[in-house]
């Protein structure tokens, strides 16, 4: 009678007219029926609606078409409900990602077992060679110097040391740090950590506050770094050197005389 026209336009004719009588059959979903225009009051789209109910969409405008129309939501409030929904998702997926990493990460350690001296050797100077104080062409002195902000590569390096024979008592060690965090905290945390005696300790180097610089690295497990100092270390610079260049394959092999 009307000729064609859109859904659109049969909606907006049909807005506030209740479902004919026929539509009304016994027991032809009468649960998810009401739930969906119950659904439909607190404001959830028809997709949405016919999603959680698991019925077809025209299902759900037959059922909800004569209930007012939700205003739009404003640009703002669908960039809100959008964060939000992104926040909740990431705060369930991080903790099922961070399962699956340790998983894994538990799975291959076996693999390693106990390292022996030779190994810890070999890895404790590539370790040093990525992370510490090389000779220049420019600064030609042969010192053992390691920095870094790790505990546990902080831990190794000791047992390298240890494993290469070098006296602890010939460590000395200094706190890199910036200077808003809680000095002596870190200051404490390096020297339970190192097992050393507070006077190996030199005074922190801290690092000045630029307020335009966003700083993340910031809250109760921030220490800075630690520089160990190897004193009278130039033999064990030319160990150091060695085990490297061996285990990289780099040294070139001796002519037999």
């Amino acid at each position: 009678m009307l000729g064609p026209m859109s859904n659109s336009t049969l909606h907006d004719a049909l807005r506030g007219v209740p479902p004919p009588d026929w539509t009304r059959r016994p027991n032809a979903k009468d649960d998810r029926h009401a739930q969906a225009r119950e659904l439909r009051t607190k404001g959830l789209s028809y997709n949405e609606i016919a999603a959680r109910l698991g019925v077809s969409k025209s299902s759900v405008s037959l059922w909800v078409r004569d209930l007012p129309r939700h205003p739009r939501l404003s640009y703002e409030e669908n960039r809100r409900r959008s964060a939000e929904g992104a926040r909740r998702y990431w705060a369930d997926e991080r903790q099922v990602r961070a399962a699956q990493r340790a998983d894994e990460v538990a799975a291959v350690s076996s693999d390693v077992g106990n390292l022996t001296d030779r190994e810890v050797i070999i890895a404790g100077a590539i370790a040093y060679w990525c992370e510490g104080e090389k000779r220049k062409p420019r600064r030609s002195a042969e010192r053992v110097v390691f920095i870094n902000s790790d505990p546990a590569l902080i831990r190794f390096f000791l047992r390298f040391l240890a494993t290469a024979r070098v006296d602890h008592g010939d460590l000395t060690f200094r706190v890199h740090i910036h200077e808003s965090a809680d000095v002596e905290a870190a200051q404490q945390f390096w020297l339970d950590l190192t097992g050393a005696f507070p006077s190996q300790f030199r005074r922190p180097t801290l690092k000045r506050h630029n307020p335009k610089t966003l700083r993340t690295n910031v809250g109760e497990n921030y220490h800075g770094c630690l520089k160990i100092d190897v004193r009278h270390s130039r033999p064990l610079y030319r160990k150091i050197e060695g085990w490297a260049s061996a285990a990289m394959g780099t040294v070139a092999p001796r002519d037999e005389p």
